[in-house]
This record gives structure tokens, C-alpha cells and sequence, in this order.
């Protein structure tokens, strides 16, 4: 649908965690009126109905889980988490967020109530798991094996950490895995299948917020698997549930990761 430049103006004002969700309802609202473009007047009209008391409340569904572009063919991808978002999202649904925070929060629900999961392909995190209640990032681990090296430097020159050093004298490269973010662009980069994928899985950060008191995610350590970061997510959905009082979000009530494991 075509945006007039002052209605785009005014929905990049949005926060970007909300945008998507708001330029949808927008546009929703543009089509409900038999028009086939918007200007800054609908955005307008449609804000002022989200501020009127229980104006929001009927489009809050209690979470959110949210993908980058990856699985659209980004270039960057490590591991997708397409299938891993659908299923976090059936077991959520199933959690029934909504009616918990129905029954928590005093007053009309907010946007900002609403328990956000957030899933990255690539350490690049275009989704912004930092700073969400869960982040997920898919990631590669990678290890060097048995085929001879050509000593090419392509994974030297590949990876934006620094992280690979091939010396002279070297027989095969070096990883510092300190500094590796496990993005997997020294493997593809590899001619030689010298490096390769270790292991494959996710990073999982909990506990991320922004706000007036702003804090990135504890990351849990090590990668995990599918099935792995289900049961992760399924604890966490416990924990808050039992332990937020009166619409506490679950950054606030969590100071550690090991009160999930």
C-alpha cells in the first residue's frame, strides 16, 4: 500500500518494536475505509483511537514473537529459525499469556505488557534480541578437520572478528573461539572444507529490556538445539507466570539465568 511521505514520517516516530504491528493495524484500518493509500490524517486517527481508553486493549494478543529476514534468503543466515518460531509460538499460545496478564495487570493492557520473543538467523540480529524477554540466535560452531589446507587466507579475510589467524608456518588456521560469534562465514568461505560446522544450534539470551532502565539479555551459555530451547522457553513462561506480580515484565523478576535452569 503507497504511504504519503508525511504519514511515513510519522510512523517511523513509532518505537521500532511496535512499528510492524502498528503499519499493519494502519493499513488495516486505510483498506476498512475503501482507500487505497494513506496520508498522516489515518495515522492520526488511528492513534487517537489506541490512546482512548481501551483503545489498544483488543489488539494486544499478550506476546509477541518476532523473526528477522533470513529466512527470505538473507545472505547471512547461520541457522534458521523459521520452524523454531512457529513451534515457540504454538507453545505459547498454549500458555495463554493473554489471560495471565488479563488477570495481572491493573488497568487497561498496554503494548508494552506483552511477552516478547525474538529470533535472529545470524549473530547480526536484525530482530534485536538483545533486548527482548527471550533472543535467540541461530549460530554455527566452527572446528577444523582433517582436509589439507591451501593456506588461501579466505577465512582470514571472512571473519569480521578477527577471530581466525593463519601465521606463517601454519599448517591449518586458528580459531579464537573467545572472540568468534559462530556466524559461520569462515566456513563458507572455506574452498577446502579445512573448517567446518562443529556443531549447530542457538544462543539464548534472556531477560532484555528497553525503557527508563534499559538492560541487554544474560546469555545462557553454550549452543543449544531445537528441542533445547523449547524447554528453555517453556521455563521461562513458567517462572513468569508464577513469580510477576501486577504486570511485572519478566526482565525485572529475573536476575540471573540460573533461575530457569
Amino acid at each position: 500500500m503507497k504511504w504519503s511521505r508525511d504519514a511515513d514520517r510519522a510512523i517511523k516516530k513509532v518505537p521500532f518494536f511496535i512499528r510492524k504491528k502498528v503499519k499493519k493495524k494502519v493499513e488495516e484500518f486505510v483498506t476498512q475505509k475503501r482507500k487505497a493509500s494513506v496520508d498522516v490524517s489515518d495515522v492520526t486517527e488511528l492513534k487517537q483511537k489506541f490512546l482512548s481508553k481501551g483503545g489498544m486493549e483488543k489488539d494486544i494478543k499478550g506476546y509477541e514473537v518476532s523473526t528477522c529476514f533470513g529466512s527470505s534468503g538473507c545472505p547471512n543466515t547461520a541457522n534458521s529459525g523459521t520452524r523454531l518460531a512457529k513451534d515457540i509460538e504454538t507453545m505459547i499460545e498454549q500458555e495463554d499469556i493473554l489471560s495471565f496478564l488479563k488477570e495481572s495487570v491493573k488497568g487497561d493492557l498496554k503494548f508494552h505488557h506483552e511477552f516478547r520473543i525474538s529470533l535472529s538467523d545470524c549473530p547480526n540480529a536484525c530482530s534485536r534480541p538483545q533486548i527482548v524477554d527471550i533472543g535467540i540466535i541461530g549460530a554455527v560452531l566452527p572446528g577444523i578437520f582433517d582436509e589439507a589446507c591451501t593456506l588461501c587466507n579466505a577465512c582470514v579475510q571472512a571473519c569480521d572478528e578477527n577471530a581466525i589467524t593463519l601465521d606463517e608456518g601454519d599448517e591449518t588456521p586458528l580459531i579464537n573461539y573467545n572472540q568468534c560469534l559462530m556466524c559461520a562465514k569462515c566456513i563458507n568461505a572455506c574452498p577446502t572444507g579445512t573448517i567446518g560446522e562443529k556443531e549447530k544450534g542457538f544462543r539464548v539470551l534472556l531477560g532484555g529490556r528497553l525503557g527508563r532502565h534499559p538492560r541487554l539479555a544474560m546469555e545462557i551459555s553454550g549452543l543449544h538445539t531445537h528441542d533445547e530451547v523449547l524447554g528453555i522457553v517453556k521455563k521461562s513462561l513458567t517462572f513468569y507466570k508464577e513469580t510477576s506480580k501486577n504486570g511485572q515484565r519478566f526482565s525485572h523478576i529475573l536476575s540471573s539465568v540460573d533461575q530457569i535452569l
